[in-house]
């Protein structure tokens, strides 16, 4: 804003003393509008903005301290500077209006050269005002980008914990549910296309799976290449996250169709799930992840890479937690490695009571 060349409001009753500001703010290179009494300048706040207000005391319908209170009543309004004009010189009118906000106090009639030096000096501090008032916007869009992005990384809670404490952040937690997918051939696939070409695929299939997480309340992990890993019950414990697994791993598979209809191609993924105690925390300093450890998530991870294509396998433990509430396929015995052998289930279906 350049304080010569700013918007002011004349509100008057007397037209010659309106005609005068006028004439002489005009002059300055100011754009001027009139009211000719309180109520029609507080209509013309409602239709466009102002940088200074000049208002006299004594009129009909509103007078000038009216005008002030519902101006620095209203937060949008508040803000916009009032030079006081009036022929009331007694010191109990000047000290009334500045306990209502005004910004300055003149006598009528005024000097030209002291009104011109006041408004100046108002304009200025507005000016000084609105500069703040948009750098603090700046910033808070920078904050809230930076949450944004923290927050793409890491689950609330961590983030949380993490901006209040420097020290390691690491937990236990008794049950938790965890779930590995990948891509069945990716690399074969991946050789007859180019790097954009597959990063967009992987980017659309993945931001379908970022998408179900959502959903179903699960936490998101990482992607490892063309793997990717969500967990339930953590880090906030919950009840009922085996189901919430569940139903992420039969919508994923109906993702992955939807896809290949939409698309033409013929992806296939292989999805693993086991459930039971974990840790997990944040490593790193800079380029830090959440992640978790324990023999829980590596065998779940057995589950994926020895699983079927296009199948949903999961361990003895979570089938005997979610018999009856879906349907499974025994698969038999399975040589798991690091594991020996195992018995496992393939995840059908949801059965719906009748």
């Amino acid at each position: 804003m350049n304080a010569e060349h700013s918007s002011i409001l004349v509100v008057d009753d007397v037209e010659a003393n309106r005609d005068l500001l006028l004439r002489r703010l005009q002059r300055q290179g100011h754009t001027v509008v009139v009211a000719e009494n309180g109520r029609q300048a507080l209509e013309l706040l409602q239709t466009q903005p102002f940088d200074l207000i000049l208002c006299d005391i004594m009129m009909p319908e509103m007078n000038g301290y009216q005008v002030l209170e519902h101006l620095k009543a209203d937060p949008a309004q508040r803000h916009i500077p009032v030079i006081m004009i009036s022929a009331l010189d007694d010191i109990e009118s000047v000290v009334r209006c500045i306990e209502l906000g005004a910004e300055d106090y003149l006598f009528k009639p005024f000097n030209p050269t002291l009104l011109k030096a006041r408004i100046n000096a108002c304009l200025e501090k507005k000016n000084l005002r609105d500069q703040e008032q948009a750098y603090l916007k700046q910033l808070q869009a920078e904050q809230e980008k930076s949450e944004r992005l923290l927050l793409s990384i890491l689950p609330k809670p961590v983030a949380e914990q993490l901006k209040q404490t420097q020290s390691t952040i690491a937990e236990s937690f008794a049950d938790a549910s965890v779930l590995f997918a990948d891509i069945v051939d990716f690399t074969g696939i991946s050789a007859h296309r180019s790097p954009i070409e597959m990063v967009s695929l992987l980017n659309h299939i993945f931001s379908a799976f970022d998408n179900l997480a959502e959903q179903h309340g699960l936490e998101k992990i990482k992607t490892i290449g063309d793997a990717y890993m969500v967990v339930g019950g953590i880090p906030t414990p919950c009840a009922g996250h085996m189901e919430a697994i569940a139903e992420m791993a039969l919508d994923m598979q109906t993702a992955i169709t939807k896809f290949n209809r939409e698309t033409g191609e013929s992806f296939s993924i292989r999805i693993g799930i086991s459930n039971g105690p974990v840790v997990a925390g944040v490593i790193g300093t800079k380029k830090f992840i959440y992640d978790l450890w324990g023999d829980t998530v590596n065998t779940a991870s057995r589950m994926e890479s020895q699983g079927i294509p296009g199948a949903i396998q999961v361990t003895e433990t979570t089938y005997q937690c979610l018999q009856g509430k879906y349907q499974f396929e025994e698969r038999g015995t399975v040589s798991i490695k690091g594991k020996g052998e195992m018995k496992t289930y393939l995840l059908k279906k949801q059965i719906v009571e009748p």
